[in-house]
Formats: structure tokens, sequence, C-alpha cells
């Protein structure tokens, strides 16, 4: 999803992607279950690569998590970003009104999670074993969802910019709003076409905006 990136921001801009136990090349691997501990084995990861002026984007689960890692690197007193980009994803301060997905037997799991992000690729749901793994997965993401335990703690001192999907049914423009919490600095909320996965429907648009926050921020 995001690999192509590389190619539609400045030339300046390295684009890094972030592989999760239990995804691509790591399928085989135990997904984690809990947010912070993963938040702290990637603020760990990073900190070699932090030498120069970076941000971070994170969508959905990843806008979290994103947001943690953060922390974590406050807490370690290392780099901190330029700018925070959240995408589709609800304030941390606030309830999660899905917090309990998790919990649901399969049937439900999959119905519940359908009506809010889209319907699963038909080539998964032909495979039991595929659609099985996928679950899997999904299942692991909203447990670290529904169990996050925020803290709360000072705000960051750097930009954020929260982008939403005018149709997602997951998170309202509204609640997005609730970020402007999170930062004493510069704070934008961006509505683009699209549902929850409108980074891929709107990716022109949301990427060019991407790169307006970065240009001010490149040598």
């Amino acid at each position: 999803m995001f690999h192509i990136w590389t190619n539609l921001l400045l030339p300046e801009v390295e684009v890094y992607l972030i592989h999760l136990p239990g995804r691509d090349k790591r399928i085989n691997e135990q997904p984690y279950k809990l947010l912070l501990p993963l938040a702290e084995v990637l603020a760990t990861a990073l900190d070699p690569y932090l030498n120069k002026p970076f941000a971070f984007f994170g969508h959905s689960l990843g806008g979290l998590l994103a947001f943690e890692t953060v922390r974590q690197l406050r807490r370690q007193q290392a780099a901190q970003p330029v700018h925070l980009f959240i995408s589709a994803r609800f304030p941390p301060h606030k309830a999660d009104p899905y917090a309990h997905l998790y919990q649901l037997p399969e049937p439900e799991f999959i119905r519940t999670t359908e009506n809010l992000f889209g319907a699963l690729p038909e080539v998964v749901r032909q495979d039991q074993e595929v659609l099985n793994l996928f679950v899997s997965i999904m299942r692991a993401d909203f447990t670290m969802l529904g169990t996050y335990p925020y803290v709360h703690e000072p705000p960051f001192d750097f930009p954020i910019s929260v982008f939403g999907g005018l149709h997602d049914k997951s998170v309202t423009e509204e609640s997005l709003q609730e970020w402007r919490e999170q930062t004493t600095a510069a704070f934008e909320l961006q509505m683009f076409n699209g549902e929850h996965f409108f980074i891929q429907s709107s990716r022109a648009a949301l990427v060019e905006h991407i790169k307006k926050s970065l240009s001010s921020i490149t040598p």
C-alpha cells in the first residue's frame, strides 16, 4: 500500500516501511496483541535511524501505534519527529466505541468489521485457510486497540496533521478534531473523499498534502 509513496513524495524524502510480525514476509511470526510493548520495541529499533529530520505516518491502528512510539521515544529522550501524520484513527484520550470488537464471536466479528471498514477481498473469503489467517491477524490488531490503556502525558510540541475519510463509518470528522489536544504546536484536520481506506481511493490528494507539509522542513 505504501511502496508507491516513494515515487510520489519529494526526492529528498526517504520512505521507511514498518513490517510488523504476522504481516508480509513476517507472516509466520506471532502478531502482537498488546500495543505498548510493540511501541517500545519499535522505538528501540527505530532509534538508530533517527539522525535526520523525520516524520511518522500511521493509518488506523498504525496511527495509534505511531503516537505511542513517539511517546516512547520521548521517554527515552530520543529524537522527536518534525511532524506526526495520523489517518483514520479515533483520538487516544477518548473512549473508543469499538474497543469490544476483539471479543466478538467470529461471524459477528467479521460482519461488524466489514460494515465499518469494508468487505474482505473475495480471494480471502474463498479460501478458508487464508480467511482464518486473515481473521487472526485482524483480531490481534483489534485486541491491541481494545486493550490499549491511555495514560495522560504532556502534549507534543511539533505539528500534528490528521486525515479522515468523508464516508468512513468508523471515525467521524468531529472525533478526529479531538487530536488537537495532543499538541501545543500547529494542528490541522483534512478530510478526503472515501471510506476508511481513503488512503487508496484518494491517495494522490493525500500524498500531495503530506508533500506540502514536508516541503517546509526538507533541505
